[in-house]
């Protein structure tokens, strides 16, 4: 009879480890899960029924289909959380915030434009000799678009919870457009451009302004680069592409600080055949499409040193996305300063600005009004960490409203430099918070 195996006791030592491991770190786990009770959501229920689990949590709405355009809009899941959260459910201040706007001039103003609006588009169809009759644009005071403008106080374009600029990002994603224009900087260029400047003047981005169905207007800003694409390390800030996914991403960070200074962005897939060149009456915008060798529809600016085909944006053939930025009131009835950023960069090659090579700039600019008093220096503060946290370089003016004086919010304008290297902080754009920061917190301790 054989003897027994040498082997045997490390073989049932190594079984018994591993069933030992198997009920520590799987079976216990799931048994004090299954055996736990569930614990109650509130002490009522503990104490009235304390074997009974609180009902499951309603499920989430489903989700519209969206395209990347519209994947980042307010109504995504994650946002709708966020902006539940305590941070942003405080208590305004006592009493109604200052309208910008009286809504019963906004509506004579804008029912007057209207009007204008038609009568010119009747002439043109009449000049063209198109015998269909074509629809009246109507302005319905429920517009989505007025009723932002409408909803612009001193605390900010918007209110937090607003559900005019979820309904108006909506609008600008889904509403046809019934014309597109240059915008107004880019018509003072025409023909009037200076070759020999290094930072060119806008207008040159091929910005468009877009007319919806609904008499809503917003800036078109055409995608130039890829997703994935970063502006190159040896790329000026001055001579960069503008991204349209920056002016998105811009509206959502501003409205996640809840600083609500930029206008409600949305991205959208432009049909530029039907949406744009079928829809202007611009005979110099008409004239920059051309069709390219790869079949696609191009269009570029009319600028002589950007008129060329090299420097066009084409669709797939039609299909072209961009950002649609919803417009602010019209100057008539909202006018607004442009006013130099006292941290202005140097738009050259080899030249710096004082605040570059002058450690105490901060003392010079607290001597200048508006900065000498007031929030207007803490505004360019938040305004220099907004900039930050985007990657924004430049911020070479910044606007506000006239009706809130010296001490109204600024408006984040023209984001779509920001967002070019992801991998990079460009930690000068805090000059104002880190030049100023140690004055202004003895001030605010001392007040």
């Amino acid at each position: 009879m054989p003897g027994p195996r040498r082997d045997r006791p490390a073989v049932l030592l190594l079984l018994g480890a591993l069933l030992a491991a198997d009920l520590y770190f799987h079976l216990w786990p799931r048994a004090r899960r299954e055996l736990a009770p569930s614990a109650p959501s509130c002490p009522c229920r503990l104490r009235s029924a304390p074997s009974a689990a609180p009902p499951p949590p309603p499920p989430p709405p489903p989700a519209r289909a969206a395209s990347s355009s519209s994947s980042s809009s307010a109504s995504s899941s994650p946002l709708r959380r966020l902006f539940a959260h305590p941070l942003y459910r405080a208590a305004a201040p006592p009493g109604p915030a200052e309208p910008l706007l009286g809504a019963r001039e906004a509506l004579r103003y804008y029912r007057r434009k209207a009007a204008r609006w038609n009568r010119r588009h009747k002439l043109y169809r009449q000049e063209l000799n198109l015998t269909a009759s074509a629809a009246l644009l109507p302005l319905r005071p429920e517009a989505s678009w007025l009723q932002f403008h409408l909803g612009i106080s001193r605390d900010g374009l918007y209110p937090r919870s607003s559900p005019a600029v979820s309904r108006l990002l909506r609008d600008m994603h889904d509403f046809a457009t019934i014309s597109a224009d240059y915008s107004q900087d880019e018509k003072a260029l025409l023909g009037a451009c200076d070759c020999s400047q290094i930072v060119k003047p806008s207008g040159v981005h091929l910005k468009l302004v877009l007319r919806f169905q609904d008499f809503g207007k917003a800036m078109f800003k055409p995608m130039r680069q890829k997703r994935e694409e970063e502006t190159p390390e040896d790329f000026f800030y001055f001579v960069d592409f503008q991204r349209h996914n920056a002016e998105i991403a811009a509206f959502h960070l501003d409205r996640i600080l809840d600083f609500r200074r930029v206008p409600p962005t949305v991205g959208r897939l432009i049909n530029i055949t039907k949406e744009i060149l079928e829809v202007t009456r611009n005979e110099v915008l008409q004239s920059v499409f051309f069709v390219s060798p790869a079949s696609n529809v191009c269009f570029f600016a009319k600028c002589p040193y950007m008129c060329k085909t090299e420097y066009a944006v084409c669709g797939n053939p039609h299909l072209l996305e961009g950002s649609l930025s919803a417009f602010l009131p019209s100057l008539n009835l909202a006018p607004r300063l442009s006013i130099p950023n006292p941290w202005i960069r140097s738009y050259s090659f080899d030249g710096k600005e004082e605040w570059e090579v002058n450690p105490l700039y901060c003392d010079t600019v607290r001597e200048i009004y508006p900065y000498s008093s007031g929030n207007r220096l803490l505004n360019i503060v938040d305004m220099a960490i907004f900039d930050f946290l985007i990657g924004n370089m430049d911020r070479h003016h910044y606007e506000m409203f006239t009706k809130f004086g010296d001490d109204g919010f600024l408006l984040h304008l023209d984001n779509a430099r920001g967002f070019g290297r992801h991998s990079h902080d460009e930690i000068s754009i805090l000059a104002p918070l880190s030049q100023c920061c140690v004055n202004l917190l003895y001030e605010h301790a001392v007040a």
